[in-house]
């Protein structure tokens, strides 16, 4: 019986809160990360140029790894036993396959000088620099797609920990990498950053295959079983939500792209990162809230109202918590002290962070609203609301940066939050609708995370 029984007692506020803290927490540490690479670049030589190249190699790689980002969910769901286990698997590895070489296609010199120079407008030094902090990003879309597939397994059985172990690792790992090259060579900060993080998450991806290698024999020892997951009903459950992601993420290299092209290129490019890395920190928990919604609300909405209490009292304390930093002479020392940055850079830092202030809040309303429509299986609307909020980015990019020329970095932070905005708006009334499952030919089972 899952916690979303309709027999079971009435959902309490610190029932959701105990099963959002464990997956809110996974979440966190993966927010530090961001800043504190940061914060080691900016304390290294030429530190604009350096946080600038590093800001454009990870957008890079953070779209290269859309497609397979999806797959935690996809081995939560789908892989209940030794037939479904060995067809997935098969399917991962391929399209980490594909991943890679079509990100090694893209690191060949003539295809990356023509995006780096042609279209983000970046001068040759520069480019130069993001295309080898880029290169030492190869293997970072196979090594996500690896391991998010051992979490998935390691979810269904009931063992959200040891992803947070896994992210432990990640974490520890990056460290010791970041600060070591730091310390020992004299690398370029992009360099050292890129490291780091490929260091981390390939860590990360051998730690879950080894927690998971119990579940792992087990399935691959049980018997055969009379259904047969092909490879066609793995496409039509994966892709849509492979395209969700993928509309998501791509708005990192259309920013990008965007930011080259408008006033102070360079100082945005080198900011945007930083205050995208410490935003992320308050918004971390709502990326947990989705999961939260889909376990406990259950199929007949007897708990959405505790669901949507919860999720409206998270999303005000951490835009409280946001705009009390941001807001009060805390936000400069963040940006001064903390990450690194100079005296020019924290005050141009400074307002794009403020003006993104109430998208953690506006992250916890769109993971209620995913939920109850992942519940209703209306996952295309959800991927409708992704495309409507990347249209929006990039409409008000355009209208900030090519009519009003407004700074980089503030007609990007502006953008993403309008554009969240209108991601919500646009998926009020279907979430608030009446639920009417559909099944798709792959079978509806409870893909939920174990508290």
């Amino acid at each position: 019986m899952t916690l979303a029984d309709s027999n079971a007692p009435p959902l309490r506020t610190r029932t959701v809160l105990a099963f959002w803290a464990p997956l809110a927490a996974t979440w966190l540490m993966m927010a530090v990360e961001g800043p504190y690479v940061a914060a080691i670049i900016a304390r290294l030589a030429n530190p604009t140029r350096n946080l600038a190249a590093y800001g454009v190699a990870f957008s890079f790689a953070f779209m290269a790894e859309a497609p397979i980002i999806m797959m935690m969910t996809a081995a939560n769901a789908l892989v209940a036993d030794r037939q479904s286990l060995i067809a997935l698997r098969r399917f991962t590895f391929r399209l980490n396959g594909v991943l890679t070489a079509a990100m090694a296609l893209g690191l060949l010199p003539p295809v990356f000088r023509f995006v780096t120079d042609r279209l983000i407008g970046l001068p040759p030094d520069l480019a130069h620099l993001t295309h080898v902090a880029t290169t030492f990003l190869l293997l970072w879309p196979a090594a996500i797609g690896y391991r998010r597939f051992y979490q998935g397994i390691l979810v269904r059985h009931h063992m959200p920990r040891r992803v947070a172990y896994g992210t432990v690792v990640r974490l520890l790992t990056m460290s010791v990498a970041a600060v070591g090259l730091a310390a020992a060579t004299t690398l370029p900060g992009a360099y050292v950053g890129s490291l780091a993080l490929a260091s981390g998450v390939i860590a990360e991806a051998a730690a879950s295959r080894w927690m998971a290698r119990g579940i792992v024999a087990r399935l691959l020892a049980g018997p055969e079983t009379t259904t047969t997951l092909t490879t066609r009903d793995i496409g039509k459950f994966y892709f849509p939500l492979a395209l969700t992601s993928l509309l998501a993420i791509t708005v990192n290299p259309l920013v990008t792209f965007f930011l080259g092209r408008s006033r102070s290129p360079i100082e945005s490019l080198a900011v945007l990162p930083v205050v995208s890395g410490f935003v992320f920190i308050f918004r971390s928990g709502a990326l947990a809230y989705q999961e939260v919604g889909v376990a406990l609300a259950g199929s007949d909405r007897r708990r959405e109202r505790t669901i949507a209490r919860v999720a409206l009292g998270l999303a005000s304390v951490s835009a409280a918590a946001l705009g009390g930093v941001l807001f009060t002479p805390l936000g400069h020392a963040w940006f001064t002290r903390v990450s690194g940055l100079s005296p020019e850079l924290a005050a141009l830092a400074i307002w794009p962070a403020r003006v993104l202030a109430l998208l953690p809040a506006l992250d916890y309303m769109l993971g209620l609203q995913r939920a109850l429509l992942v519940l209703a299986r209306r996952t295309r609307v959800i991927t409708a609301a992704t495309a409507v909020e990347a249209a929006a980015i990039v409409i008000v990019l355009i209208v900030g940066i090519g009519a009003l020329d407004m700074v980089g970095a503030t007609a990007a932070a502006v953008a993403i939050l309008i554009g969240r905005l209108c991601g919500n708006l646009f998926l009020v009334a279907p979430a608030l609708g009446p639920r009417h499952p559909s099944r798709h030919g792959v079978p509806e089972t409870d893909a939920t995370p174990a508290a």
